[in-house]
């Protein structure tokens, strides 16, 4: 079962996922389009068809625990993990008293030792996230069997050690805000998402 990026593309447009503009995304780059993979991953059927459909990109690597970032990829993470047979779980961002912050496991939540572990997030772009959920699992002694994701859009700048598998690559440009085209048009800059720092 394989998807087409046509099909993809489809479900993202008819649902108004995909958006066109200038947005600041929460990396603080700048860029002319914008992923907001909740807009489709709210229609429960949709969800479901695209974690099996992630989840056959990984079917043979005995996956036994999916891990997602809060927010934006729990939703597919878990669709990924019922479609494999796995558990699922989720990481949290959590804040010092300083101000800092970082993901960790929350709610009783734990990854055991040498657990074949797959990353899920819905749009991979600069890789911070993931590579924040990848230092977890190392800290638990998980085994990392890969990360997927439903769009990549870092260009294969982002190189985890470990296989990145994809439902559909992007290759939209992003711009430091003062090398950002858009902005020296003039053109006001939204800031989407669900991160607000």
């Amino acid at each position: 079962m394989k998807i087409r990026n046509k099909e993809l593309l489809e479900m993202f447009e008819k649902t108004g996922a995909f958006l066109k503009g200038h947005f600041k995304l929460s990396s603080g780059l700048h860029s002319s389009g914008y992923v907001q993979c909740a807009l489709v991953l709210q229609y429960p059927e949709m969800a479901e068809k695209l974690g099996r459909f992630l989840s056959e990109l990984f079917r043979d690597k005995g996956i036994e625990v999916v891990i997602s970032p809060a927010l934006g990829g729990v939703i597919i993470g878990h669709e990924t993990a019922k479609a494999l047979g796995a558990k699922a779980v989720f990481a949290e961002r959590k804040y010092s008293p300083d101000g800092n912050s970082r993901m960790a496991l929350r709610r009783g939540f734990n990854i055991g030792k040498e657990e074949k572990v797959l990353v899920v997030e819905d749009v991979i772009t600069t890789g911070k996230s993931t590579g924040e959920i990848l230092r977890l699992v190392h800290e638990a002694e998980g085994a990392i069997a890969g990360v997927g994701c439903l769009i990549n859009r870092s260009s294969g700048k982002v190189d985890f050690g470990v296989d990145v598998l994809s439902l559909l690559d992007l290759d939209i440009k992003t711009y430091n805000a003062a090398e950002c085209p858009l902005c020296k048009k003039g053109i006001p800059v939204t800031k989407p998402g669900s991160r607000q720092d």
